[in-house]
């Protein structure tokens, strides 16, 4: 853990706070009362399933985190909880079509989320990448090197753009509130 932590954040904090902290390229998470690191700003995608869910479920995290903060902010109590619960109920196509409602997605970001998570769900039900297509304009196969480095850019963008959202809701915190708490 970087001992030099963003003014607010201790290493250790109440576990009344749950909350996915970026600060430049460090990411932090705060839950149960300890700080832990979080995901980082650049993801390593592998050309193997495992490695290609790993990425998105770090997606679907920080989607979950916005629905929080929108919500719920950074509270850790029961309504954060039931929330969570919920959140796992909820498809992943209906939050990308929620942001959009919201406004937090602009129309190509949301298609873009879409054909990504689409790759999400064919990986789910298939045992190879080789099964895999993604549709960015024409369909490419994940199996060849071409198709996944296309598949691997396309993401990595996404993910970029995705952490200058969470950003954006992040600097809705006020920041002494965690002083206190």
């Amino acid at each position: 853990m970087d001992a030099r932590l963003p003014a607010g954040v201790k290493k250790k904090c109440s576990p009344k706070v749950r909350l996915y902290f970026i600060d430049q390229d460090k990411h932090y998470f705060l839950n149960d009362g300890l700080v832990k690191n979080g995901f980082g700003s650049k993801l390593t995608i592998l050309k193997n399933r495992d490695s290609v869910l790993s990425a998105f479920s770090k997606m679907s995290f920080l989607f979950d985190e916005i629905i929080r903060l929108r919500i719920v902010g950074h509270s850790n109590g029961s309504d954060s909880a039931e929330l969570l619960y919920l959140l796992n109920l909820v498809p992943v196509n209906r939050k990308i079509r929620t942001f959009l409602d919201w406004k937090i997605f602009g129309p190509e970001f949301t298609r873009v989320m879409s054909r990504l998570f689409e790759v999400r769900n064919d990986t789910v039900h298939c045992i190879s990448l080789d099964e895999v297509t993604y549709n960015p304009e024409n369909k490419i196969s994940l199996a060849t090197a071409a198709g996944f480095k296309r598949f691997s850019a396309d993401f990595q963008k996404a993910w970029a753009e995705l952490l200058e959202i969470y950003l954006k809701q992040q600097e809705k915190i006020n920041m002494d509130d965690l002083e206190g708490v």
